[in-house]
Formats: C-alpha cells, structure tokens, sequence
C-alpha cells in the first residue's frame, strides 16, 4: 500500500514512529504493508518511489527543522499529488477554520485523482463536508477521518458502527481537552487567566489559544459529527456558539453549590446546534475533567451510551489514523474480490 503524507508536525511525525513500531503485527493481522513514497511539509519533500526510509525522515525532520535538506530524488512540489501514484493520501495540515486552506485543495485533488484520503484536518471537514463526501462517492474512493473527533477515542466509530440498526436521536459532549482543563483548574480556585496560563505550560495550549477558549475547535468537531452520525448537511455557521473566556470566579462557585461544574458542552438535539460553557452535574455520565473528552448518544431504542477517552495527543491521534488505513485497506481487499 503506497502512502503518500502530507504534515509532518507532531501527529505526522507519530505516525511514522507508530508505522516503524507495528509494521510486523500490521502484515500479520491485516496484511498491510505500508509504503510511504512521500512525506511534505511546508518546506520540503522527501521522495522514493520504492518507499522512504522513515528513521531518516524522521531525523532530518529533527535536525534541520524541515524536509527541505532531505537527500533522495527531487519531486515537483506543485503537482505531486496528481503526478505520484499511491493508494492513500493522509493530509494532516494544522486546522484552519476560515478558509479550511491548504488542506481542502489537498484532499480534493487527491480525491480527484482517485486516492482514498484520511486526514485529522477539521477546517476542510468543517467547511465542506458535503461537498467532500460526494466527490469521495463519485471517484469511488474513501474518506475517512477518525482522527477529527476524539483523538485516539473511536467517537465516531463508536456511534458509527456499534450503534449500527439504532437510530441516535442526539448526542451531548465535550469535545475539547484544553477548554476542559482550563474549567477544571477554574473550579480548583484559579481564575480564567491563571488557569489558561497553565494550560499553556503544561502544553495543553497553544501559544494562540482562540481556536479553543473560543469554542471553534468544538464547534467543527459537532459539526462533523453532526453530518457523519446523524446524517445533517451543516456548517459552522449553523452553530450556536459561545466560548469560555467570559466565565467567572462567581459562575464556578454558584456551580458548586449546586453541586454542579461548568463545562463547554457541545449539543445536537434534533435541529439544534450548539456549544455553549453551562453547569452540569457532577452526576452526568459526560462530566469529565482534565483534559478528557466524554460524549452520550441517546438512541431510540438502546437508550443512552457514553465514550470516554483522551481528545488529542501526537500518539492517539496518530492511533486513529491507522485504524482508518486499516479500514481503508479491507474496503480495498473486499472490492478487488468483488
């Protein structure tokens, strides 16, 4: 199997040590063997259509900062996604909720071009699910994207696959770790500010942590939710949103005495979308801390069913990453025996 990848930030760079890690048990349990053929960043490429040789990506990715050095046969940046011949494509480009820039024109050339994509790019999911999904229909090929909610937690294959002949009616969750955090330390008696400062030192923020704090990370990951469970043709503009930047010292203690926490709840009931930082019980399956992501699906006849697990991390994210490729790669076997 022919992979070509494109991001080589924390989540690419785990992959590679993850594909090195398991390649003997990949070819064993599910007779895959991985090929990567290219690795880009933003800088350079590391090319070799026999397959690359990941220990040396990954060390010059860590001396020289990019793959701009790399030492092997030269490729054209431009088109390299039309012009190599892979079976998959993984864009793992930083999230970009405005324009959902470079990684939507990545995945619609690679879809174009007939290559099965996974990526854990939310922008492009966020912005043009839709339109991304019938474009995968149409050239017959795969998208998959596990990676976008949960991290390594299998949120969407939980409500996906297990849930299989229910029909979910809504689901509740909070879906970002570091908001998570920061509410956490607030109910701890730190304020907004100190709370957010250590959520930075502990690497659970980004140095620019609206993305986050202002509810836009969660409000894609429902919106992706929202269109692959329950079947919506939605964007972030039809979602409700607020972040947690206005919460207060006052609001966590009122909380409290109610025997309540505040969280940044992310909610799809019927036709309504929403996320939102409100009191809940300590009582409520979901009610989770740290930086822990927790979901309840409510189906019509299995009642409720809650998912707990850690929402991101270079390694759990590149986890879910495999377990697409390893679906990909049986859809693949089944239709050659078709």
């Amino acid at each position: 199997m022919r992979i070509i990848v494109c991001g080589l930030g924390v989540v690419g760079q785990s992959f590679l040590k993850l594909l090195l890690a398991s390649s003997t048990s990949l070819y064993k349990d599910y007779g895959i063997k991985p090929r990567i053929i290219a690795c880009v960043d933003s800088k350079g490429i590391a090319y070799s259509p026999t397959g690359l040789d990941l220990e040396k990506v990954l060390t010059t990715k860590q001396n020289f900062g990019s793959l701009k050095g790399f030492d092997g046969p030269k490729l054209d940046y431009v088109n390299y996604i039309e012009d190599l011949d892979a079976e998959v494509f993984l864009e793992l480009t930083p999230t970009n909720l405005q324009t959902a820039e470079p990684g939507l024109s990545n995945i619609i050339s690679a879809l174009r071009s007939k290559k099965n994509v996974i990526t854990v790019n939310k922008g492009p999911l966020a912005l043009s699910f839709s339109s991304l999904i019938e474009l995968a229909d149409y050239n017959n090929v795969m998208l998959r994207f596990s990676g976008t909610v949960g991290g390594g937690t299998p949120v969407l294959e939980f409500a996906k696959h297990c849930l299989k002949g229910d029909k979910i009616t809504s689901f509740t969750g909070i879906l970002n770790g570091t908001t998570n955090y920061i509410l956490t330390r607030m109910a701890d008696g730190l304020p907004f500010h100190e709370a957010l400062d250590d959520a930075k030192q502990k690497g659970y923020a980004e140095a620019n942590p609206s993305l986050d704090i202002d509810g836009d990370d969660a409000a894609a990951k429902l919106v992706i939710m929202a269109n692959w469970i329950m079947g919506y043709k939605v964007t972030l503009r039809d979602v409700d949103k607020v972040g947690i930047s206005n919460v207060k010292q006052e609001d966590i203690n009122k909380a409290a005495i109610e025997k309540k926490s505040i969280k940044l709840i992310a909610k799809c009931d019927k036709n309504e979308l929403f996320v939102k930082p409100i009191p809940i019980s300590k009582d409520d399956p979901i009610y989770v801390n740290g930086t822990l992501n927790a979901v309840t699906f409510r189906s019509e006849h299995s009642g409720e069913q809650t998912i707990i697990g850690k929402g991101a991390g270079g390694m759990e994210t590149a986890s879910s990453i495999l377990r697409d490729l390893i679906e990909i790669r049986q859809n693949m076997t089944t239709y050659e025996l078709v």
